[in-house]
């Protein structure tokens, strides 16, 4: 039973190196498939000519050089034998010499070309005898032909062909075509791709504060094309934040109204028991409507601007106040320096991870860390940790884990997505993780930028 032999796979080290030389970038991909094209076709034009030049040659040397050498032998057979010698000089050529006497060595011409070279320089010299026709190997495809003059002493013919030589100077005209292409190319593929680079920037730019750069309209058809509908996509999707904002904003202005007159509706039960219960569904309807009009207001944009701060007052001022409502915060380490951020919004996160970290733990730590042009601040508690599957579900609205952090412990739902947008407002990035020793970490990682010393 015969077996089929299936092709050996590529080994993964191999295509990796092979997708490691591939550039990743748009225009260094382009532009290496312009220049690589560019030097094949000329490459393929250089060994056109060479071709046409060797088939030139060929032609020339097998009209004519048959012609001179017969012509060559003849001369010499009508010249005393004692002043042939004197005449070797004059008649010999590149292409081929005359020796008085011995024999023709090598054997048969193998090559087409140097068979018929040989036919026809026998052909040319008739009608005097060849004795003998030989290729050696020095020079290469190099012919001995032995004649018998009519006096019945030998000369022999030492032939070969000659190639029709490239100047230097066309070598380096390529070269420097090739150069100029190359630059050419450079500079058309920039012209294409900066404008996506351009595009890509903004797109990147384009945060949750919906500031990002207008494009100038400018350059191609297709390029101001494409720049007008991005600046009119970053309009539209403003427009349409800021509707929603005012939309949210006045449903929490109409429900005051009615929140308010239950509330005094509540204090009226004569049963306790309900009263209770009805005034904590209102605070909790209160809370959650705040709280919806702020997470809408950050994923409107971050209106406050960067202001030199003092880190350090700002998180122990925080600590002070936890401790003045008889709730123990740790701080550990310090900024050491002031920096330029939002101190709003870097409070309201701050606020929101400790208050976030009270409620399922009792021990609350907020670990600093600076250095390198960036500022840590990390929010530790020895809480019941969140499944690791669940880490970046809880940054959405109102989504909690049901097993262990839920609506029964307090809470909208929304403190940590708030949390998320101000961090993505401000440049920060906001992550969670599970300790080793238990609990839940929130680190909110920032470049920061020296504040100048007055």
């Amino acid at each position: 039973m015969s077996t089929s032999a299936s092709p050996s796979p590529i080994p993964a080290s191999t295509a990796g190196g092979l997708r490691r030389l591939v550039p990743r970038s748009l225009f260094a991909r382009v532009t290496l498939i312009i220049v690589v094209g560019l030097a094949i076709a000329q490459l393929l034009t250089f060994a056109a000519i060479r071709y046409e030049r060797d088939m030139a040659m060929r032609e020339l040397m097998m009209t004519g050089i048959e012609r001179d050498i017969a012509s060559s032998v003849a001369i010499l057979d009508r010249l005393p034998a004692a002043e042939r010698p004197d005449w070797l000089e004059r008649l010999e050529r590149r292409n081929y010499r005359f020796v008085l006497g011995g024999m023709a060595e090598g054997g048969d011409p193998q090559s087409l070309l140097s068979r018929q070279f040989a036919t026809a320089i026998a052909e040319a010299m008739r009608p005097f005898q060849i004795v003998k026709v030989g290729q050696v190997e020095k020079p290469a495809e190099g012919l001995q032909i032995q004649v018998r003059l009519t006096d019945g002493s030998s000369v022999v013919v030492h032939a070969r062909r000659v190639g029709m030589p490239v100047s230097r100077w066309v070598m380096w005209l390529l070269a420097m075509q090739l150069l100029v292409l190359a630059v050419c190319a450079w500079f058309a593929v920039r012209l294409v791709t900066r404008p996506l680079a351009d595009l890509a920037a903004a797109a990147d730019h384009l945060g949750p504060d919906l500031q990002a750069q207008t494009l100038t309209e400018e350059g191609p058809t297709e390029v101001a094309h494409a720049a007008r509908a991005f600046n009119a996509m970053q309009t539209r999707i403003g427009g349409y934040m800021a509707e929603r904002v005012e939309i949210l904003a006045a449903i929490s202005h109409d429900l005051q109204t009615p929140i308010t007159r239950m509330r005094l509706r509540t204090e009226m039960m004569d049963d306790a028991h309900d009263r209770t219960k009805f005034r904590q569904d209102l605070d909790e309807m209160n809370s959650l409507v705040r709280e919806g009009v702020t997470y809408a207001r950050t994923l409107h944009g971050a209106t406050e601007p960067p202001l030199r701060m003092d880190a350090d007052a700002l998180l122990e001022s925080m600590v002070a106040d936890y401790e003045d409502a008889g709730k123990i915060v740790r701080l550990e380490g310090r900024v050491g320096a002031p920096i330029v951020s939002r101190p709003n919004a870097l409070r309201r996160i701050v606020m929101n991870l400790v208050d976030n970290a009270l409620i399922f733990g009792s021990d609350v730590r907020l670990r600093v860390e600076a250095g390198h042009g960036q500022l840590a601040i990390a929010v530790i508690d020895n809480g019941p940790g969140i499944p690791p599957d669940e880490l970046d579900a809880v940054l959405k609205p109102f989504y909690r884990v049901e097993s262990s952090r839920n609506r029964s412990t307090g809470g909208t739902g929304l403190g940590l997505a708030i949390a998320h947008q101000l961090a993505m407002a401000m440049g920060a990035e906001l992550k969670l993780q599970n300790c080793p020793e238990g609990g839940l970490e929130a680190r909110l990682t920032m470049r920061t930028h020296t504040a100048p010393t007055s």
